[in-house]
């Protein structure tokens, strides 16, 4: 039969084993987080960089408002627009870096840099997303200065057989917005997600260490 110390060693084998299992567990979620915030990232990205784009294709110079009707009001406000554009773009950016330095194993290797980003990329994520959210709410709230939401949804049920397509203009504007929206959320999971995985794995170092220096395991 086994002395006591034996099921004293197993158990201790087993707890470790447990939280080397979670670590695991913990880094692949907060990974799958980190690139489900990358890809909603992209969509509002391309998204609003195509309406800016619609935007900048159909628009009269001063010089023609003369002889060519404007599609777009004198007072237009493309800042909301923008302030998806460069958030998503920011955040893109961040999780781009923080899973290559999560994948690529001699860039994980560098610990000090690899746990610095597991904080940062959420952290500047969570806040580009939340700032220009804040901002395109604070723009699109003016009932005298149009943006895209309000002037594209205000014409989508008028017909356009050339561009601008007003309703597709119109979906457009409303996805990259509820996108932003739900980047704050995840973004805010995978700094949670990060705290917790630095938790347990200096919880499992500490145990490891003191495991491999205690007497009755010598």
């Amino acid at each position: 039969m086994g002395s006591s110390s034996e099921f004293e060693v197993d158990s201790r084998d087993q707890h470790l084993h447990n939280k080397v299992r979670l670590v695991r567990l913990v880094d692949s979620a907060r990974i799958a987080t980190t690139a489900l915030a990358l890809l909603m990232a992209l969509s509002v990205l391309g998204v609003s960089a195509n309406t800016l784009s619609v935007y900048d294709k159909t628009k009269i110079s001063p010089e023609l408002l003369d002889v060519f009707p404007s599609l777009w009001p004198d007072e237009f406000n493309i800042r909301p627009t923008v302030a998806l554009v460069v958030g998503s773009a920011i955040v893109l950016v961040t999780n781009i870096v923080a899973l290559c330095f999560s994948n690529i194993q001699t860039l994980r290797n560098k610990s000090t840099v690899h746990t610095s980003l597991t904080f940062a990329a959420p952290l500047i994520g969570v806040t580009a997303a939340l700032i220009a959210i804040i901002f395109f709410y604070a723009v699109n709230a003016s009932d005298d200065v149009d943006t895209f939401l309000s002037w594209t949804c205000r014409w989508r049920a008028v017909p356009m057989d050339v561009t601008p397509h007003w309703g597709t203009l119109c979906r457009q504007s409303e996805g990259g917005l509820v996108l932003s929206i739900l980047l704050i959320p995840v973004e805010a999971a995978a700094l949670g997600l990060a705290g917790y995985l630095l938790k347990v794995e200096r919880y499992t170092s500490a145990y490891s260490n003191a495991r491999k220096g205690s007497p009755a395991l010598a």
